[in-house]
């Protein structure tokens, strides 16, 4: 994989850009990099395809298409790191699993707080969205099995993306969009370690740097409505897709209490969930026999909704 890596020039910041994404993969998820790479992947890879741009941000995804024939279940994979940093590199451990299922994976990069505060990543997510559905027949992505995943920040997002409808908003400024003709909807939601409550975040115990960076650093009440605004807990109805939660119940960073309260508010509308609480576990770190049960758990979840 080095020999590979260095085998044309990067610049010194590429380099530890990389080596700190690779870092960033163990720490979160405790996934092991060093494993032996597919020499043969059933998948072609596309790196940085444009799928909005946005005043003079150019937003990207790397794209790994499924090659089989045929229609395939996509994963739209949404980066972690509290709406303040990290990015899409480094990530292809988290969804491998995903690759060897069948699933085409759009791994996406949106705009952090440095570039464009809250809702911006709430809204850029959701602009993946339309792109993954308006792509759809030149990708052969199943537009009827398309599942949203991240961790932390990333699954607060796929809780966005999978549970807000374009009425609330913040699709405004996705391009191609045809509401009247193409309907942008999640199949499932695989959501690792979310929040779920950002104004939780902002004010009182449970404030988090984090949180009150991506809102601006200055609380008024302007601030904490956008926080009602994009909090997924906020959206809860009855005809949600099938959410599936994997939190570590030790979690401070993002507090457990937050998968608890989602969940029973889901139970009350009739909405398929399920609460997976890894125990002893804090924000990710996950030892190698969790991360078995965690994705033995989604292959399931998966396969009870005809999504593999």
């Amino acid at each position: 994989m080095l020999k590979k890596l260095f085998s044309r020039p990067f610049s010194l910041i590429t380099i530890f850009s990389i080596v700190l994404a690779l870092a960033i993969s163990r720490q979160y998820f405790g996934i092991q990099t060093s494993a032996k790479v597919n020499e043969k992947p059933n998948y072609q890879l596309s790196r940085n395809v444009v799928y909005h741009q946005v005043n003079n941000s150019q937003l990207k995804l790397d794209l790994y298409q499924n090659k089989n024939p045929g229609l395939h279940p996509t994963l739209i994979n949404i980066h972690g790191g509290g709406w303040i940093k990290q990015s899409k590199e480094g990530l292809k451990p988290f969804f491998d699993p995903y690759l060897n299922w069948g699933f085409s994976v759009v791994n996406i990069n949106y705009r952090l707080a440095s570039t464009a505060l809250a809702p911006a990543a709430v809204e850029d997510s959701r602009c993946a969205l339309h792109w993954v559905v308006n792509n759809a027949e030149k990708y052969n992505f199943d537009t009827s099995k398309i599942i949203t995943t991240g961790f932390s920040a990333g699954g607060h997002l796929s809780l966005t993306t999978g549970m807000m409808s374009p009425e609330t908003g913040f699709d405004k400024q996705c391009p191609g969009i045809d509401l009247s003709s193409k309907k942008a909807e999640v199949s499932a939601i695989v959501n690792w370690s979310g929040i779920t409550d950002v104004e939780d975040l902002i004010a009182g115990t449970n404030e988090k740097y984090y949180a009150v960076e991506w809102l601006g650093n200055k609380i008024t009440d302007a601030e904490i409505e956008l926080a009602r605004n994009v909090s997924p807990i906020n959206y809860v109805r009855s005809n949600l897709p099938p959410i599936l939660t994997i939190h570590g119940n030790k979690d401070t960073f993002v507090p457990y209490a937050h998968a608890v309260k989602l969940h029973k508010k889901l139970d009350k509308v009739g909405v398929t969930n399920q609460l997976f609480s890894v125990k002893g576990a804090a924000h990710g770190g996950f030892t190698n026999q969790q991360k078995k049960q965690i994705y033995a758990t989604i292959k399931e979840f998966l396969i009870k909704h005809q999504l593999i």
